[in-house]
């Protein structure tokens, strides 16, 4: 049985702010990752991570809030969120999708670029299960919270969300054949973009050591401070969407 959460203009408005928001996410996030080398070689690492940095993370942080704020926008499609195994299933889902979205594989440092950002090839622990763990991640993301929500909003939100991963994992392939060439060619012989299909196929040989890292420690307290902080996450969403959107778009 479905029922309606909202049919008013502003849910549908609000639909349409959301894909302008991930349009802008998707052009800053691959547009820029796209650009870096160019970039690099007129203005150097630092400089251009800073740049990058000043944009992609306040359009990350305005897109979150807005999302928050709107959920559950537009039309209900199902509610399961009565049925005793949804919980559960949801958080456990999250909590799975958090190891795989944290990006494990680069040095916190070079964001603000304490130090120089560099681009490597990595081979070991999360990309042994997928060469592409942030897409993978944010696909089953997308999965349990439309599970959860069941809004057209949501729909809407996921569609563009996973379309804008599943592009940047053809993107991010190319950058890195362009760049590294045969090595990169041997990597990705020896690793999957699906989860576990390389290790399945014996491509792929896990190594439990390489898990074991204080960062994993990180995800986990930041897995339980969302679990606690969500009651209070729609209320503070909603007033910083307000205002940040309306600054953002000047």
């Amino acid at each position: 049985m479905t029922a309606s959460f909202s049919t008013s203009g502003g849910s549908h408005h609000s639909t349409w702010v959301m894909l302008g928001l991930l349009l802008a996410f998707a052009v800053i996030h691959s547009g820029g990752a796209s650009l870096r080398q160019l970039a690099v070689e007129r203005i150097g690492e630092r400089a251009w991570r800073l740049i990058f940095a000043g944009l992609s993370i306040p359009s990350t942080g305005v897109l979150v809030a807005y999302f928050l704020a709107h959920r559950y926008d537009g039309i209900r499609l199902w509610n399961l969120q009565d049925q005793p195994w949804i919980v559960p299933l949801v958080w456990t889902g999250t909590a799975i999708s958090f190891f795989f979205l944290y990006p494990a594989t680069y040095n916190l440092l070079e964001i603000p670029a304490l130090l120089r950002p560099r681009v490597r090839l990595y081979a070991t622990g999360i990309i042994r299960i997928s060469r592409h763990p942030q897409a993978m991640g944010q696909i089953l993301w997308c999965g349990t919270h439309l599970l959860w929500i069941g809004s057209s909003f949501m729909v809407v939100t996921c569609v563009g969300l996973i379309a804008h991963h599943l592009f940047a994992v053809w993107n991010g392939d190319r950058r890195l054949r362009n760049r590294f060439g045969e090595a990169f060619e041997e990597l990705r012989a020896t690793t999957s973009v699906v989860p576990f299909r390389a290790v399945l196929d014996g491509r792929q040989q896990l190594v439990a050591g390489e898990f074991l890292r204080p960062a994993q420690l990180g995800i986990a307290i930041t897995i339980g401070l969302f679990w606690w902080a969500h009651r209070f996450i729609g209320v503070g969403a909603t007033a910083f969407s307000r205002t940040a959107l309306a600054h953002w778009l000047g």
